[in-house]
């Protein structure tokens, strides 16, 4: 019976939903974590009776057909890039972009990689890096008797030396914004990389061309909301026992069949 596998693609379908959902809970402390939602389509109709079509020749064409659909697919995880809230942590090298931007990171292989989590430290030679130790780009390197460290909203990073009065201006921080956020790909370590689909990164500088401002001491939370992951998940669940009554009714009817052909 088509019924048995239309609800088994709904029940995979929910099952993926709730996969997503897990996650999205999971990562509800971490660091810039963007929240994913998964996207459906139906699949193929079959057609049991074609309209406009007439029924005999000469008549009229039939005004609606039958078409019955085969299920469910699942066709995208999509992030859905929306500003967290800012978390004051007082730490220096913590930096938050409030608007629109991505901080650049060289990964391991200098490929260029990406992040909204501005968890930041300073490597063996002073250098500033991420959490996992990638270095952030521009390079900044803080001398060895850095004293206090100040980056303004438009990415300036100065450092102030001991016995010395004035900062010293040690180099700009950019950020990077894309046409299609929602394309690149997320590899984990709240890193992404750029893809076909998210366009080439345009840089510029914090403050102007429509990007963010930086905040110093300040770390971006993840943007899920529990209350709503949790209505989410109460409608998938709901949504694959519907499904699974589905499998359990047509196996039922399919029985019935079976005992009268004994």
């Amino acid at each position: 019976m088509k019924a048995l596998a239309i609800a088994a693609t709904g029940m995979s379908a929910q099952q993926t939903n709730v996969e997503v959902i897990a996650n999205n809970v999971a990562n509800i402390n971490t660091t810039g974590f963007k929240r994913a939602r998964a996207e459906f389509a139906d699949l193929l109709y079959q057609f049991e009776r074609v309209q406009g079509v007439p029924n005999q020749g000469g008549g009229a064409p039939v005004p609606e057909g039958a078409r019955v659909g085969l299920g469910v697919r699942t066709v995208g995880v999509r992030n859905l890039h929306i500003q967290g809230s800012l978390a004051q942590t007082s730490n220096p090298l913590d930096l938050a972009i409030n608007g629109k931007g991505w901080f650049q990171i060289e990964g391991p292989n200098g490929e260029a990689l990406y992040t909204r989590a501005g968890t930041f430290n300073k490597g063996p030679d002073g250098e500033l890096v991420t959490i996992e130790g990638y270095n952030v780009e521009p390079a900044i390197i803080f001398p060895e008797d850095t004293t206090d460290i100040v980056v303004n909203e438009s990415g300036e990073v100065y450092a102030r030396l001991a016995g010395e009065e004035e900062p010293l201006l040690l180099g700009q921080l950019t950020l990077v914004s894309f046409a299609n956020e929602a394309g690149l790909e997320p590899l984990g370590d709240n890193l992404f990389r750029e893809t076909p689909a998210s366009g080439a990164p345009f840089e510029g500088v914090a403050t102007e061309e429509g990007l963010g401002k930086i905040h110093q001491g300040y770390l971006e939370s993840s943007n899920v909301d529990p209350v709503k992951e949790i209505t989410e998940l109460i409608s998938a669940q709901r949504a694959y026992e519907m499904n699974s009554k589905v499998i359990q009714a047509s196996d039922e009817m399919a029985g019935t069949v079976s005992k009268g052909i004994r």
